[in-house]
């Protein structure tokens, strides 16, 4: 049998690598008044915060089209027999039983539709997991075997400048506990049950930062082998930095550098950074 791989722009795997690993695509919209992009094809991170500092309102998202998403099976279906498709948490979009919805519909191929439970880098990482496993000629069920396992030790924990965005989209769980004090605290953040909720309540930037390092440092203590990713919204230096305090401290950590593209950037804001990890061994 020959499986597919395919995920949504939110898991933010740059194109050549997606393409080194044949992983396929499906991309979410960002909607700039009456002008809709589709993310990493229309429009990239780079562009989208250059676009919003320009004065540009910010904008609105919505999911791939289930027409688009049954266009994208039947293509599959012409090469492959089975997809994996693995999309970013149901708890804060629609992609997810949008793509149960597509995969009704069509029939050429066996459609396997996967929770990441998260977003951003860390779906992508189940992505690059199932396609390596999919071009050794795994099955289906021995790669969603595989990502259950990933996600046992799935961690994520990423802090926003402003929770305003969050608030207001109606991403974020237990909101209301924050918003009398939405200037004051840099609160950490994490999924539980495929929804973003506060962590912690902290009073600045620089400590919001250090707990999210001491909680990563906690969850790496024994021994395994990890996989790791830091995540920005337009702070690249920052995030280098912090990259390269991690691999001076942790050679048994295997760390990425990646992004909050503009789908996600929206409702995060300019100046988020999160950092997410997963025992590889």
């Amino acid at each position: 049998m020959k499986t597919a791989v395919l995920t949504d722009s939110t898991a933010y795997i740059p194109r050549d690598v997606r393409k080194a690993n044949h992983i396929h695509m499906v991309p979410l919209n960002v909607i700039f008044g009456h002008e809709s992009y589709q993310e990493e094809i229309d429009i990239s991170a780079e562009d989208f915060y250059d676009m919003v500092k320009e004065g540009c309102e910010l904008p609105k998202t919505s999911q791939p089209s289930i027409g688009s998403m049954t266009k994208k099976l039947e293509e599959l279906a012409d090469d492959y027999d089975a997809v994996i498709a693995i999309h970013l948490s149901s708890g804060i979009s629609g992609t997810f039983q949008a793509m149960v919805t597509a995969s009704e519909m069509v029939e050429e191929i066996d459609v396997h539709v996967y929770d990441s439970e998260i977003s951003c880098l860390m779906q992508g990482f189940y992505a690059l997991e199932a396609a390596e496993l999919a071009n050794n000629g795994a099955t289906p069920d021995q790669i969603i075997a595989r990502l259950n396992e990933m996600k046992q030790t799935m961690n994520a924990y990423f802090m926003v400048d402003d929770l305003s965005h969050l608030q207001r989209g109606g991403r974020l769980n237990g909101a209301q506990a924050f918003i009398g004090s939405l200037l004051q605290v840099k609160p950490v953040l994490h999924f539980v049950d495929t929804k973003i909720v506060p962590y912690e309540k902290i009073r600045t930037r620089k400590k919001a930062l250090k707990r999210i390092m001491s909680l990563f440092e906690e969850s790496i203590q024994d021994g395994g082998q990890y996989k790791a990713c830091l995540i920005h919204a337009n702070q690249h230096n920052e995030a280098k930095e912090l990259k390269e305090e991690l691999e001076s401290k942790f050679d048994h950590v295997d760390i990425e550098l990646s992004y909050f593209g503009p789908v996600i950037g929206t409702h995060l804001g300019e100046g988020a950074i999160g950092l997410g990890w997963y025992r590889k061994s």
